[in-house]
């Protein structure tokens, strides 16, 4: 039977955003679904305490070359000392290679400020033995230079022209990535810049593992790797820096479409948990025993 693992980095600020998506992943899956959650060493037995998970530390994960700097969240990679590698690089590199190690059919990467709403399991994320594909095209453009930038890096790293605007947006939440053609991914960076990947990607001042993923299974990889593609995450996203409260969070889950199976509500906003909690244990909870009855 084809299986489904979850990938959440997180940590200790973030434990109980965490705890919560850990519950409801346990309530809503559906068939084989793990998780695996991973976290700085120093976090290990706080994260331990959530039952049915797999926690793992960061530097599981990493090269041996890569030493963590005291006091800062930055690493730095003997191999190649300058520039210092920040905590954001960092993290997307143990993505990648956390999916790289799997032997799960699909890997879900899930941030610790998403909760699942409704049942989900591999189905929803495979189709004919192709996994799902999130591509949104002519999204990004001037307006997102961020966002062009990590355009041209992946392009660079992957071996392919520069490329003009406006290009196609892969980023989203949760993210499905098939594990096989993650390590097809890195070998081709490897390939191309003559390096380990991780030694690669952490040289890197500007750097998104969604669109290098993306472009790959679009631009190098094509059919069949990209014949499963949409434009909806199954999941309605708040990414605004800016608190909600309890009016706002009515008004945004009123937003949650049909077929949403989760609901993402950045922990950068700084809305209040218990806000968050009872809105979203409100409205699923009355939401399904309407459906029930």
């Amino acid at each position: 039977m084809p299986r489904l693992a979850i990938i959440t980095p997180s940590y200790a600020p973030d434990f109980e955003l965490c705890a919560d998506l850990h519950r409801s992943i346990q309530a809503q899956r559906v068939g084989p679904v793990t998780q695996q959650i991973i976290v700085p060493r120093r976090d290990l037995a706080r994260f331990g305490q959530l039952a049915g998970a797999e926690v793992h530390a960061v530097a599981e994960f990493l090269p041996r070359t890569f030493r963590q700097l005291p006091g800062v969240n930055g690493w730095v990679n003997l191999r190649r000392p300058v520039p210092p590698l920040r905590g954001w690089i960092v993290q997307q590199i143990v993505k990648l290679a956390a999916a790289a190690e799997s032997d799960a059919d699909v890997v879900l990467l899930v941030d610790s400020d998403i909760e699942f709403v409704r049942p989900f399991g591999v189905d929803r994320f495979r189709r004919d033995g192709i996994t799902r594909f999130y591509r949104k095209p002519g999204e990004i453009d001037d307006r997102l230079p961020r966002h062009v930038l990590w355009h041209q890096v992946a392009r660079k790293l992957l071996g392919l022209p520069p490329g003009s605007a406006p290009f196609t947006d892969y980023i989203c939440w949760p993210a499905p990535w098939d594990p096989q053609i993650v390590r097809e991914l890195l070998r081709r960076v490897e390939a191309v810049s003559g390096q380990p990947w991780a030694t690669a990607i952490g040289a890197q001042l500007h750097f998104s593992e969604e669109i290098l993923y993306g472009v790959f299974v679009d631009e190098v990889l094509g059919a069949p790797a990209n014949s499963y593609a949409t434009d909806d995450m199954l999941c309605l996203g708040y990414s605004a820096e800016v608190a909600l409260d309890e009016h706002g969070l009515a008004e945004l889950l009123d937003q949650v479409a049909p077929d949403d199976i989760a609901v993402m509500i950045s922990a950068k906003s700084g809305t209040p948990l218990p806000l968050r909690r009872a809105a979203l244990a409100g409205r699923f909870a009355a939401g399904e025993q309407h459906a029930a009855d």
